[in-house]
């Protein structure tokens, strides 16, 4: 059974809609990646996965319970959400920042447990940060913070992972730490759903993927399948080649539609 599921799922700012008709699972054991064009509805997508936005029309369940039968409180301990906006302006520390991600499992005063601390403790490993856990976070780089809020994320123990664009402020290194913990966290049996521009990243590190276009699913399942050449090039525009690495793994190289150079657009993905 699914963890977490949109059912003809659409929302609409006065009489504009973002997106709709969706249908999509994100489920256990998974990393299912969100794709499409700028504008395409990718990050109003995963705020109706996170609760943040009500559907317009449709509905958002988990484990077969509608969101709107189910307390933000159970919603905020069974799903967690990593946010593209990395702003941190106020001055707490790192620590502090992380320990937020305890609060959906403590009473109105209760105390900090020793589970609580071993639980922030690890998201601070494993986000390589513990070393600045008493720096302040309006103090750290965009990067450092981005890290701080994965870490925040994983402090929860949500068994649902909503990520939207989490390495647009990492390096390289980082960023490929960040999409092994993904694999790591579905291999524990979460369900991870990430919105990425990056189709490289999507082919190497993704399960399945949601297409999306002008607000409407294109096609989701595996991400040879939704990926194939003729479909990148109607909903991205631009002709793609697949090559194979020496161990075998898929790459994407992009060219103009009308004409095979390589785009400057695509110098600029970076193979993860």
């Amino acid at each position: 059974m699914s963890c977490l599921q949109l059912s003809d799922a659409g929302f609409r700012i006065d009489e504009h809609w973002l997106v709709r008709n969706i249908s999509m699972e994100v489920v256990p054991g998974y990393v299912t990646a969100v794709a499409g064009p700028n504008g395409s509805g990718k990050s109003t997508l995963l705020r109706m996965l996170a609760g943040l936005w009500h559907p317009t029309e449709g509905e958002v369940s988990i484990e077969g319970i509608p969101y709107k039968k189910m307390s933000r409180k159970i919603r905020a301990q069974r799903i967690s959400i990593v946010p593209q906006d990395t702003r941190l302006d106020f001055s707490f520390t790192v620590q502090d920042v992380v320990l937020m991600g305890r609060h959906p499992h403590l009473g109105r005063f209760a105390a900090l447990s020793k589970k609580d601390m071993e639980c922030v403790n690890s998201a601070l490993e494993r986000t390589n940060i513990a070393h600045i856990a008493n720096s302040l976070v309006n103090e750290l780089s965009m990067g450092e913070r981005q890290r701080v809020l994965i870490a925040r994320c994983l402090a929860t123990e949500a068994a649902v992972i909503l990520l939207d664009e989490p390495t647009a402020n990492l390096d390289i290194d980082h960023s490929l730490e960040l999409f092994q913990m993904l694999r790591e966290m579905t291999a524990a049996g979460k369900a991870v759903a990430v919105v990425l521009h990056d189709l490289n990243a999507i082919v190497r590190w993704a399960d399945y993927v949601v297409l999306l276009h002008q607000g409407r699913l294109i096609d989701s399942g595996t991400v040879t399948r939704v990926l194939d050449k003729d479909r990148v090039e109607s909903v991205f525009g631009v002709r793609t080649e697949q090559l194979q690495t020496a161990d075998g793994s898929l790459v994407l190289v992009f060219h103009h539609s009308d004409k095979m150079e390589l785009s400057a657009d695509s110098m600029n993905q970076t193979s993860l």
